[in-house]
């Protein structure tokens, strides 16, 4: 494996780990959403051999964390989901954020969640569970 290779690429096709999505290829579209050490990556992006001894996160591993479980237990009862293809990206960042701030504010979301694309823009429904995950009062 070449070391300029993307870590989408070695997780999905090496690894055979499907939950990152390709969706643009130039990082900014979100679906390829995975964690280093808790950050958010665009894995379509990051060099595998900028990996080094990071550990990496994929949808597949993230409910086990306590944000993670929040935020997929939220993104299920709001019924968040459409097509579905972005929902892994959008909850790897919806868990970056969380992690990073616990109480997040409108402008948080917006800021963490900008580039995370969803063509079924279901973006309400999204600032919502990530509220829900968060205990805090969501909009009607």
């Amino acid at each position: 494996m070449d070391a300029e290779t993307p870590l989408l690429w070695v997780l999905r096709d090496t690894l055979g780990v499907l939950g990152p999505k390709y969706g643009c290829g130039i990082g900014a579209c979100g679906a390829c959403t995975v964690h280093l050490d808790g950050r958010a990556v665009r894995s379509c992006m990051f060099q595998v051999r900028r990996v080094g001894e990071a550990k990496v996160v994929t949808i597949e591993g993230v409910g086990a964390t306590e944000a993670g479980k929040r935020v997929q237990n939220a993104w299920a009862a709001l019924d968040v989901a459409q097509c579905g293809y972005c929902q892994a990206g959008q909850i790897m960042s919806a868990v970056a954020l969380i992690a990073k701030t616990p109480k997040p504010t409108d402008a948080d979301i917006d800021a963490s969640m900008n580039g995370n694309i969803c063509r079924c823009a279901t973006y309400t429904r999204i600032r919502a569970a990530i509220k829900r995950a968060t205990d805090q009062p969501q909009e009607a």
